[in-house]
């Protein structure tokens, strides 16, 4: 397990770190207890990261994970109506039997549905469906 120590606060020494296995970074204006508890935590199988740092990560993250969403959003106009519709039961969980009932159609029409949006949005499964519906902002987790 590796913590790097340094004086250098410069995103690159701090990419190339976790690229080469780090599982923490500090500053050398850590305290003697940031040190220590750093320590403790790495040694613990854990990460850590001084709190500036994680700041300018999470935002770097967020800048490169941005662009993808407006081509996931036009994917989604690539679906009918009624593929839109159970594109979202499927992401909330129902089978197709319960999206059948919902919709009032026989289940081998929502099998129909289903095997359309694999195909249009180019993924393998079910979960994968999922997944695409919350990252496009098509749903959204409850209490957002």
């Amino acid at each position: 397990k590796v913590l790097v120590l340094t004086t250098f606060d410069l995103d690159e020494y701090v990419y190339e770190a976790l690229r080469a296995g780090a599982s923490g970074f500090l500053l050398k204006d850590a305290s003697a207890a940031e040190l220590a508890q750093a320590v403790r935590v790495v040694a613990a199988g854990d990460a850590l990261l001084a709190p500036n740092i994680t700041k300018r990560l999470i935002a770097e993250f967020s800048r490169m994970t941005a662009p993808p969403r407006a081509p996931l959003k036009d994917r989604v106009g690539d679906l009918t109506e009624r593929e839109t519709e159970v594109l979202s039961l499927i992401a909330q969980g129902l089978s197709n039997a319960e999206i059948a009932v919902s919709l009032v159609v026989a289940e081998q029409t929502v099998k129909t549905h289903v095997g359309r949006i694999l195909v249009k949005l180019g993924l393998r499964d079910r979960t994968q469906v999922a997944v695409f519906a919350y990252e496009s902002g098509l749903v959204r987790p409850a209490g957002y």
